[in-house]
């Protein structure tokens, strides 16, 4: 008896010390640990539910930038059991080193095994991300197949920018970097884009994964909106593909850019920038277009001209003596390119001719006693105006007035007339021709169209007016007119086309290199050449402009010889893609055929051809027997014309028949049913045949013929 109680006793005892661990436990974690996770935190967590990106369209829908998801692939090395490891890890490690290739099957089977010794539950596989359809592929691998998580695989999925179309358009399609640098629209509407991510609550399962749990307050993710942009990716390819091979024909260009816009609008449908690298290649890695304020040189010649026709200064057939090419003002002499100038000439011409030394005449002439009236026109008409674009990094156009002394000269006037001594960006020159274009009203340039979610417009983005007429339509019609005559007559004239008409203005300017100005002590300079305008110039789509920037160079880079040949590869890109600017091709001078070639042969075979290709009734033909047993017919047909008409052949019993532009099937027929050998080379028609035809039957009996494929009349 005692010895049952001593035993209930010790039983008692264990009990009440097992109680006192737990008891021991549970406070030791309530008051003298850091854990502050419960039993319910370690089961349970709350997660965030990633947002999808939005992508970025272009004005079609074409896909610009859109996310995609990819997976990191884990393993859980912890929870296959020894058995599944012994049956399928060296299978597994084989398949693993066959897809990702980046280490040996051995090698691949020793980390996973470390892995599961260390207890590694989150052990990464691969040397990269896969896509769905590799982690598909994955997942029935050896191992990784057993259902129920068995294997231990694990996918982690990680949405990725991509570019559909490489880096077409990229600075200004933009990006944000692992430092947190806003780039161009993906910056801009980085809020719009990347939406708002969801919240759910997940419990642990035995198996390792995550259940979500408490459906009723998950926060579900709003995904990002799409962003379409005015760029239309086929204009922006016709950009930058231009530009890229005007770039490989000289080393000396640091830089180019090219701007495309829609008239009416403002929209812009192509901004192309290329800069340098270290490496000698180009890439979009600075944008020129909207931040980069220069003195734009001749394109400014424009706005002068505006000025003096507006205030009535001048007409397009004032006379203005540009003398030797030479003028001295102050003390610096304004020059011309043509040696010994263009002496007395009209405000047209110098405009065609891009003459420095009559603007900055004209300036001075109509404009020396009241230089603020002609900086106060140029600044009328919106030429510092400030777009506030859809993307960051818009430059600053500087424009000086007579009351800034400590900008202003009296050199300032006529280097001003000529683009000197004013800052504007690529894209302020291109909106004051845009307004040229347009009738005289000014649009301002943007980029962004619309935000759209699953397809359905949300926000919408109407062009918008800067100014409703820079000027007169009078004054806007006689610029119209100048910088047309520039491409037909002007230093212009090598990209003028007979298919549809350019207007526009090429600018020369010399790039400042530091305190010595324009040129360094050893003599060297930089260049930038420009073309800017709009096509078709009786009836504007678009305009455009583009600019070359070198590096230090002692050559002339000019913007005839440059920068317009890529405006004219673009714009012709543009006229070959819209049916409705092209004209029904018709021949120069020549009557265009209505009626096919025939060869020389049979008249039976002729009319049927007729009849199947449906060419029209073929004119009846009489023919003449020989006096050979076997009589033969054939025609020939004599184009061009525009009728058809088959002329009869005779064949005589005692001569040579003539099977000149024949086929060699029916001069072989001919030839041999009356009895003669033919050899025969080269192939086509019978260009040749010896003996001549008419020749009375020679003893040899050999006909030797020459076949040609070239046609000749």
């Amino acid at each position: 008896m005692n010895d049952i109680f001593k035993r209930a006793s010790y039983i008692y005892w264990v009990f009440v010390l097992l109680a006192l661990v737990v008891i021991g436990q549970i406070v030791w974690l309530q008051y003298f640990t850091d854990e502050k996770e419960d039993y319910r935190e370690i089961s349970f967590r709350v997660e965030e539910i990633e947002a999808h990106r939005g992508s970025i369209l272009d004005t079609r829908g074409r896909l610009l930038a859109t996310s995609i998801p990819y997976y990191q692939i884990r393993m859980d090395c912890v929870f296959p059991s020894d058995t599944a490891i012994k049956n399928n890890l060296n299978n597994l490690c084989d398949s693993l080193s066959a897809f990702f290739g980046d280490k040996s099957s051995n090698a691949y089977r020793a980390d996973i095994l470390k892995a599961r010794e260390g207890n590694n539950r989150y052990k990464a596989i691969g040397d990269r991300l896969v896509n769905y359809s590799e982690m598909v592929r994955i997942k029935q691998f050896p191992l990784f197949r057993l259902k129920g998580n068995k294997g231990g695989f694990v996918s982690e999925q990680r949405n990725i920018r991509t570019y559909p179309f490489g880096t077409l358009a990229r600075r200004t399609i933009g990006y944000i970097n692992s430092t947190g640098v806003a780039v161009g629209i993906e910056g801009r509407y980085d809020f719009n884009l990347k939406g708002t991510n969801g919240r759910q609550t997940v419990q642990k399962l035995l198996g390792g994964e995550w259940m979500p749990v408490d459906i009723d307050n998950t926060t579900l993710p709003e995904d990002g909106s799409d962003v379409r942009t005015t760029i239309d990716a086929f204009i922006q390819e016709a950009a930058e593909t231009a530009l890229k091979e005007q770039l490989s024909l000289n080393d000396v260009f640091e830089g180019a850019t090219a701007i495309v816009m829609e008239v009416k609008t403002g929209a812009v449908r192509a901004i192309a920038n290329l800069r340098k690298k270290r490496d000698g290649t180009f890439d979009e890695v600075y944008n020129y277009a909207i931040g980069d304020a220069t003195e734009p040189g001749s394109t400014f010649k424009l706005a002068t001209l505006v000025v003096l026709l507006e205030e009535k200064k001048v007409s397009l057939n004032s006379p203005i003596d540009a003398g030797n090419g030479k003028w001295k003002y102050s003390v610096k002499t304004f020059s011309d390119v043509t040696p010994g100038g263009y002496g007395l000439i009209t405000v047209q011409k110098a405009f065609e001719k891009s003459s420095n030394v009559a603007f900055a005449k004209l300036a001075v002439e109509h404009y020396a006693n009241d230089e603020k009236s002609f900086v106060d026109r140029i600044h009328s008409m919106k030429l510092m105006e400030h777009f506030n674009l859809d993307i960051n990094g818009e430059g600053r156009a500087m424009i000086f007035t007579p009351e800034e002394k400590q900008y202003w000269s009296k050199l300032a006037l006529p280097s001003m007339a000529i683009g000197y001594g004013v800052r504007v960006t690529p894209l302020h020159t291109l909106t004051f021709y845009n307004a040229i274009a347009n009738g005289g009203k000014m649009m301002k340039p943007y980029f962004i169209e619309s935000f759209e979610r699953g397809g359905r417009i949300i926000k919408q983005f109407e062009p918008q007016e800067l100014s409703g007429s820079i000027c007169s339509k009078n004054t806007v019609k006689q610029a119209q007119q100048a910088l047309r005559a520039v491409v037909e007559h002007g230093t212009g004239k090598g990209i003028n086309d007979h298919r549809y008409s350019i207007a526009g203005k090429t600018g020369t300017a010399r790039m400042v290199m530091g305190k010595r100005g324009y040129e360094d002590e050893e003599g060297y300079r930089r260049h930038q050449a420009s073309f800017a305008g709009y096509f078709p110039a009786d009836n504007p789509k678009y305009s455009a402009i583009v600019l070359f920037y070198t590096g230090k160079t002692k050559g002339n880079f000019y913007g005839g010889g440059w920068a317009a040949p890529v405006f004219k590869k673009i714009a012709d890109r543009i006229f070959e893609s819209t049916p409705d600017w092209s004209h029904p091709v018709s021949g120069r001078g020549k009557t265009t055929l209505h009626k096919p070639y025939y060869l020389n042969g049979s008249s039976d075979k002729s009319a049927k051809i007729y009849e199947i290709l449906k060419i029209g009734e073929m004119p009846a033909i009489s023919y003449l027997k020989d006096t050979s047993a076997n009589p033969s017919q054939d025609s020939s047909l004599l184009a061009p014309s525009d009728s058809s008409m088959l002329a009869q052949n005779y064949i005589q019993y005692d001569t040579i028949p003539d099977v000149t532009n024949m086929g060699l099937r029916d001069a072989l027929h001919i030839l041999e049913n009356k009895g003669y050998k033919v050899s025969f080379s080269g192939r086509g028609r019978v260009k040749s045949q010896r003996p001549l035809p008419g020749i009375k039957k020679i003893k040899e009996k050999t006909v030797i013929i020459e076949l040609s494929d070239k046609y000749e009349n």
